[in-house]
């Protein structure tokens, strides 16, 4: 009877849950320390706040902050523009029992994005479109619009049909139902799309660098080089940026971990 207790509890359902917390604490705590440390450590191996003195001082740092902000930022309002229309289509009769349509727009994902960019490269080149912000911004709304599609048709796929019907009911055209009930109901879906897309965004530099100009040079590249460049005192300033990066992130995923609690908890949508 001791032993069959014993095994009980060492197979416990939580117990599986200890190699992901390995893993996370291995590859994803312990990293970030280290930037950490780096990022208010001196050359000569003191506590400085020098570091980020660097980033807040130069101009070149804000310049490229500002332009990875406006990149990231219009790049996933083009991507909600044109995925919430294409989730609302996918989502409606008849379209709604033809799976297959949603997939064709998710496959993308299954395939290498470099070599996504370096065709969808191909394809500006070959109609005139040089290497510029337009440029690296398609670059980003292409690589990116399966993520915003997939939460919001996720979301509209299971929307309850009942309100929709009620509005109707209730004398609402459909402009006003769209406005009233779908919108609203749909708002979680377009948060999660929102978050998805532009913190990897925010992030990234690869696509930037490959179909963007010089003047389109973002603070992620400015971090890589710094880190390339086998340089200590490099180290510590590369360390300062990515964590002001890293505040910046956690900010965005703070404020929609927010609007979604408010959208869940708020009443559902209806007719005046």
């Amino acid at each position: 009877m001791k032993n069959r207790k014993h095994k009980a509890k060492v197979f416990r359902p939580t117990a599986f849950s200890f190699p992901y917390l390995a893993v996370t604490v291995v590859f994803v705590i312990v990293p970030l320390i280290l930037v950490l440390v780096y990022a208010f450590r001196g050359d000569d191996g003191s506590f400085t706040f020098g570091n980020f003195a660097k980033v807040f001082t130069q101009k070149e740092n804000l310049i490229q902050l500002g332009r990875t902000l406006e990149i990231a930022a219009l790049s996933t309002a083009l991507c909600l523009l044109l995925a919430y229309p294409v989730a609302y289509i996918l989502a409606s009769k008849p379209f709604n029992k033809m799976a297959i349509l949603a997939l064709l727009f998710i496959i993308p994902m299954w395939i290498n994005f470099m070599l996504r960019i370096f065709a969808l490269q191909s394809v500006l080149t070959a109609i005139g479109i040089p290497k510029s912000f337009w440029a690296a911004t398609i670059g980003m709304v292409y690589d990116f619009f399966p993520y915003m599609l997939l939460p919001i048709y996720t979301v509209m796929s299971k929307l309850d049909k009942s309100y929709i019907e009620a509005s109707t009911d209730l004398g609402a055209d459909s402009v006003q139902t769209f406005f009233k009930v779908t919108l609203p109901l749909s708002l979680p879906g377009v948060i999660s799309g929102v978050s998805m897309v532009f913190m990897p965004i925010f992030s990234s530099y690869a696509i930037t660098k490959m179909m963007g100009d010089a003047k389109t040079t973002v603070i992620g590249a400015k971090i890589a080089s710094l880190f390339e460049n086998q340089s200590y005192g490099n180290y510590g300033y590369g360390a300062a940026l990515s964590f002001v990066l890293l505040v910046i992130v956690l900010l965005v995923m703070l404020l929609s971990n927010f609007l979604t609690n408010r959208t869940q908890k708020a009443p559902k949508g209806g007719v005046a």
